[in-house]
């Protein structure tokens, strides 16, 4: 049985910060490009960062270029992601997701993930 579990998402205010965690268990995902993904109601699923196998390059979306920090501990069989500066916009599930094929770097769509976590809630007020 393979699963991602995130968490550390919560309700803050515009400015704040959050790091989310995602824990992997199951297999080892220490070859194997993870990522974040977002989905707001009523909004597509988009990605907002990827980082590859042993950490060496990381991908963000455009939207929270500067803002956020993706990062791994392959040790831990974990990936982090901390949200600084955070707006409403950002309102959202916040998705775990790992890429297994072998040979293959970042992805960018969700299609190319082959396992996800059940997601956790980030809520930014005004």
């Amino acid at each position: 049985q393979v699963q991602l579990v995130e968490s550390g998402g919560g309700l803050v205010q515009a400015g704040d910060s959050l790091t989310l965690s995602c824990a992997a268990s199951g297999r080892s995902f220490i070859g194997s490009p993870m990522g974040w993904f977002r989905q707001a109601p009523g909004k597509r699923r988009e990605f907002v960062a990827g980082i590859n196998w042993n950490g060496g390059s990381t991908t963000y979306a455009d939207s929270v270029k500067g803002r956020f920090t993706i990062s791994r501990d392959n040790a831990k069989n974990a990936v982090y992601l901390q949200c600084g500066s955070l707006q409403p916009e950002d309102t959202a599930v916040y998705y775990c997701a790992a890429r297994v094929r072998v040979g293959i770097d970042i992805a960018l769509t969700a299609p190319e993930y082959d396992y996800w976590g059940q997601g956790t809630q980030v809520t930014v007020s005004s």
